[in-house]
């Protein structure tokens, strides 16, 4: 049974304490925010102590898995400090996304986690449901072949104000990226052209060609822009063999073989199946929850803090690029 802590009680906080109460190896034993009322209101929303300081509550529960959601600027600024109290107190961590908005940061704590032998996680939810690993099952069991190239998109509407121009980028991306390198791997370069919409004064919609290492091409498009959409996230992974889509995180995985015309589909159950976002948030943390009790070596940890940074250090190449008008980035030359 692990005990876990979380810092920072906001709805994506309360996210992950509500999915460790549904855990059969997890137990919630405290909560913390630098917010009076909030802190306070978690604590008794869960029936456990709450804390104001980090530290402090590390020190006095001693748990096994923190997991910690804080915002800051770019609504992540504030990830570093914590994770690595959590850290050095002894803990395994899984933090939300992104990572960091800093490449200098989120090294740190991926470092740390490493020279600590700790399991370090990220939040990286949308490719952890059913649709998702069928299509990852029908890529390892070789129905699709050599990879060829890999074509997502994300849009949402987001519309108050935020608070840097590439917020966007950095904020929604992660995961994104991390679906693309799921399926295809390490990307060696990008290029990057981004719009301010109407009215908005930061980049809000942008479009990403990559090369991978392996070979493969891909595309990314993604926007804040747009008010509705189905799928607002989608997914085409093709190779010489055959070609899959998964659409809208958990709804439906098809499969189009090249010698056949008759195709192979997952359908999210209406009884047990997946309702709503929160169940992949329950699904990403229970599994962290799994590999840690089933006595997982950091490095097998399916969606790591070294996944994330290598999700943000594409973002951060996207951005150089659009800073240099859509010039091709090396991403192993990005640090920061």
């Amino acid at each position: 049974m692990q005990r876990t802590c979380v810092i920072g009680m906001g709805p994506i906080g309360n996210n992950h304490a509500t999915a460790y109460t549904q855990c059969e190896c997890a137990e919630l034993v405290g909560v913390c925010d630098k917010n009076p009322e909030r802190a306070k209101k978690a604590g008794e929303k869960y029936g456990v102590p709450y804390f104001l300081d980090a530290q402090q509550m590390l020190d006095a529960l001693k748990p096994d898995i923190c997991s910690v959601a804080t915002g800051g600027y770019e609504y992540s600024s504030d990830h570093c400090e914590p994770t690595l109290q959590a850290l050095e107190a002894g803990c395994h961590v899984l933090g939300e996304k992104p990572i960091s908005n800093s490449l200098k940061d989120a090294k740190l704590m991926v470092d740390t986690a490493e020279r600590l032998g700790r399991c370090y996680g990220i939040d990286l939810n949308h490719r952890f449901t059913p649709a998702a690993r069928q299509a990852k099952k029908w890529q390892d069991d070789g129905r699709i072949g050599e990879l060829l190239f890999c074509n997502m998109a994300l849009w949402i509407g987001k519309f108050m104000p935020l608070d840097s121009v590439f917020y966007h980028l950095k904020a929604l991306n992660p995961h994104s990226v991390n679906i693309m390198q799921y399926f295809c791997g390490p990307v060696k370069e990008v290029s990057c052209f981004a719009m301010k919409a109407s009215g908005r004064d930061i980049y809000s919609t942008s479009s990403i060609n990559m090369r991978f290492e392996c070979g493969a091409v891909g595309h990314l498009t993604s926007s804040y822009d747009i008010k509705r959409g189905h799928p607002m996230e989608r997914c085409e992974v093709a190779g010489v063999d055959g070609r899959f889509i998964f659409e809208d995180m958990w709804r439906e995985a098809v499969l189009y073989p090249a010698d056949s015309w008759v195709k192979e589909v997952y359908t999210n159950p209406v009884f047990d199946g997946f309702a709503g976002f929160y169940d992949t948030f329950k699904d990403r943390i229970h599994t962290f929850v799994r590999q840690v009790e089933a006595g997982a070596r950091p490095e097998e940890i399916d969606g790591s803090g070294k996944e994330g940074l290598e999700a943000s250090r594409v973002i951060h190449a996207a951005i150089q690029s659009i800073k240099e008008n859509g010039a091709v980035i090396q991403v192993s030359s990005i640090t920061e």
